[in-house]
């Protein structure tokens, strides 16, 4: 027998719903500069995580100050390399995967993303690169902004 929904709840669609996980995960972020998450995802289902921050063990940037070079602070790791980082580690494959984002991929990321497999990303904020538009249709990945409402 098959249940109905009676109450007026809408779940929201999956896209939705891993962009919103992306942006708590963004709230991990140990650089005030910029807080970015990201969702590694295949099959409706997360594979990894990541936010940016300092190499591991060292001080975060948030608690000593930022290493700026061309108005970026280079003490992070950005959140799309330790979420495919992250992956990596714990022998989780990423091939053919999805990964959802704060913000737009900078460069390096992009490229991360494009040699690690993931087919699709998705953002909420776009961020500084247009490179990454021309090439992610030069690598058939789609590359697509999701607009949420603000919690």
């Amino acid at each position: 027998m098959r249940k109905t929904n009676t109450s007026s709840r809408v779940r929201a669609p999956w896209d939705e719903y891993f962009m919103r996980i992306a942006r708590e995960v963004a709230t991990r972020s140990t650089c005030n500069r910029k807080h970015v998450g990201a969702v590694i995802v295949r099959d409706k289902t997360i594979l990894s995580t990541g936010y940016n921050g300092s190499i591991r063990g060292l001080p975060h940037c948030d608690d000593v100050g930022h290493m700026m070079e061309n108005d970026h602070c280079v003490a992070t790791v950005h959140a799309e390399a330790n979420a495919i980082i992250q992956a990596a580690k714990n022998g989780v494959a990423i091939d053919k995967a999805d990964i959802y984002i704060s913000a737009s991929p900078c460069w390096n990321c992009f490229q991360l993303i494009a040699n690690s497999g993931i087919r699709r990303i998705f953002y909420h904020e776009f961020y500084r690169d247009k490179r990454i538009l021309e090439y992610a249709r030069a690598c058939k990945i789609q590359l697509a902004k999701i607009d949420i409402a603000a919690d």
